[in-house]
């Protein structure tokens, strides 16, 4: 079973569907409980750092998450579900992360490129061993819609980058974690290959 986490903030509906389609047994859940209980969880995330992990402490969720990860059973992170794996993010200063991997989440630089960055890009894959991106061949194209991105202390997480003004990190992996920054029930046939790719680690 997939637990796909509810906690007032992520399009529930569309990675619900996503995960389905690609043979995922899905649940929705909002209890700590029912978290522990998952074979592989997902974290999806819309909106801001600092709402989405004060959501996730309100309903006792941030360690029942954190308990999970150590269990080393699957667990993914999207859009702001990545984030706020980082220790603080500069959207919400004062707002600690989930403190799950080193680093911080800075906001792109307001230049000659439109802020938030959302669309189209390639990836460029770092890790080729990474479990989520097998299949997936570099230079896929995968949709993106945020301001702020994950910027780890240690590169070697990083296990595909993209560009946008800046090379930053557009998926990690470390052991049982793994997260996108894009989105990938929005990235049509390579980002149900991604999915596919998680429901069949659990």
């Amino acid at each position: 079973m997939i637990a796909l986490i509810d906690y007032g903030s992520g399009n529930l509906r569309s990675v619900e569907k996503a995960l389905a389609k690609v043979g995922g047994d899905v649940r929705i859940v909002s209890a700590p409980a029912d978290v522990l209980a998952a074979d592989a969880v997902v974290l999806p995330g819309v909106g801001a750092f600092g709402d989405c992990v004060t959501n996730l402490a309100k309903l006792d969720l941030v360690n029942a998450i954190r308990d999970f990860i150590a269990t080393k059973r699957p667990f993914l992170g999207i859009c702001v579900g990545l984030q706020m794996l980082f220790e603080s993010g500069d959207e919400s200063r004062g707002v600690p992360g989930l403190c799950v991997l080193p680093g911080t989440v800075p906001r792109f630089a307001d230049g000659r490129l439109k802020v938030p960055h959302m669309g189209w890009n390639q990836l460029r894959i770092k890790r080729p061993d990474c479990p989520l991106l097998r299949g997936v061949p570099d230079g896929s194209h995968v949709y993106f819609v945020h301001s702020y991105y994950g910027q780890p202390r240690d590169n070697a997480v990083i296990a595909a980058t993209t560009e946008y003004g800046i090379e930053f990190a557009a998926a990690l992996w470390r052991d049982n974690i793994f997260a996108t920054q894009f989105h990938p029930e929005k990235s049509q046939a390579i980002g149900l290959k991604m999915l596919s790719n998680f429901v069949a680690l659990q």
